[in-house]
C-alpha cells in the first residue's frame, strides 16, 4: 500500500487534503459551536454559482468561487443571532444562488468540466502549484484563527458577557464567517462543493461529543479530519473505481454515528 506514495499525484492529493482537513477541522469547531452548520452547507453551493458565473464571463472559476463564497459568508455574519431567521435567510439565498448557477451553465456554450470539478472535487488532479498555494493559504487562515482565538471563543459561548466586556461580537462574527468562506473555497478542491460539508462539520461534530474543552476538541477534530482524508485517499487508490470523496464521507459518518449514539455526551445531548 505504501508503494502508492511514490506516485506524485497521490502525494499531491494527500498534502492538499491534509492542509484542507486541518483548516476545516479548526474552523469547523467554532462553526458547530456557534450553531452555523447550515451555513457550512450553504456556502459551498453558493460558491458553485460564482464559479459558473466566472466561466460564463471567461475568467478563472476560482475567482467567482471566492467572490461568491466570501460575500455570502460576510452576509451570514451580519444576519445576527436569531437562528431561525438566519437559517431561513440562508436557505433563500442558497436556492437563489443554485438557480443562478444552473442559469449560468445553461448560457455557457463551452466545455464546463472545470465547474463540475468544483462541484464534485478533483483531488487526484491537483498540481504541485496548487499544493503550495493551498498550504500557504492554510497557514495564513490558521494564523488568523489563532489571533482571534480567545475573543472568538468568548463570544461563541457567552455572547452577552463578551459584548459587555467590550468584545466586538458582530465584527468577530463577520470576520469568522469570512475565514470560514476562505476555508470552504480551499476545501472544495478536495471534496467538491457537494461534500465539503464533511470536512467542515464531521470531525468537529464528532470531537465535541468525545471530549470536553475547546483545545482538546480542536485537537481531536484535527486528528479525525486527517485520518478521514488519509484513509479515504488510500482506500480510493486501492479500489481504483470509487471516488475519494465517497470514502471520506463514509468514514466520517461511520465514526460519528456510534459516537453520537453511545458516548456519554452524545446521550446527554440527545
Amino acid at each position: 500500500m505504501l508503494e502508492i506514495l511514490r506516485l506524485p499525484f497521490i502525494v499531491h492529493a494527500l498534502l492538499t487534503a491534509s492542509f484542507a482537513a486541518v483548516v476545516a477541522a479548526v474552523g469547523g469547531y467554532f462553526l458547530v459551536s456557534r450553531g452555523l452548520t447550515f451555513a457550512g452547507h450553504a456556502l459551498p453551493n453558493i460558491g458553485f454559482a460564482g464559479a459558473a458565473g466566472a466561466v460564463l464571463l471567461g475568467i478563472e472559476p476560482v475567482f467567482g468561487l471566492f467572490a461568491f463564497t466570501i460575500g455570502a459568508g460576510v452576509v451570514v455574519g451580519i444576519l445576527g443571532k436569531d437562528i431561525r431567521e438566519r437559517d431561513v435567510s440562508i436557505g433563500v439565498v442558497m436556492t437563489f444562488a443554485l438557480g443562478l448557477g444552473l442559469l449560468f451553465l445553461s448560457l455557457y456554450s463551452g466545455y464546463a468540466q472545470r465547474v463540475y470539478g468544483i462541484l464534485f472535487g478533483n483531488i487526484l488532479g491537483i498540481s504541485a502549484r496548487a499544493v503550495v498555494a493551498t498550504g500557504a493559504a492554510g497557514v495564513l487562515i490558521l494564523a488568523v484563527l489563532a489571533f482571534l482565538y480567545r475573543p472568538l471563543l468568548f463570544s461563541t459561548f457567552d455572547p452577552p458577557a463578551a459584548e459587555a466586556r467590550g468584545v466586538p461580537v458582530k465584527l468577530l462574527s463577520v470576520l469568522f464567517m469570512g475565514v470560514i468562506a476562505v476555508t470552504i473555497s480551499l476545501s472544495i478542491q478536495v471534496m467538491g462543493a457537494l461534500l465539503v460539508f464533511t470536512l467542515l462539520v464531521g470531525p468537529a461534530a464528532t470531537a465535541t461529543r468525545l471530549v470536553k474543552g475547546s483545545c482538546a476538541a480542536i485537537f481531536v477534530s484535527v486528528g479525525l479530519g486527517l485520518a478521514f482524508v488519509w484513509f479515504g485517499v488510500f482506500l480510493a487508490a486501492a479500489n481504483g473505481r470509487l471516488p475519494v470523496s465517497f470514502f471520506i464521507a463514509s468514514l466520517s459518518f461511520l465514526v460519528y454515528l456510534p459516537v453520537r449514539l453511545l458516548s456519554p455526551m452524545g446521550r446527554e445531548a440527545a
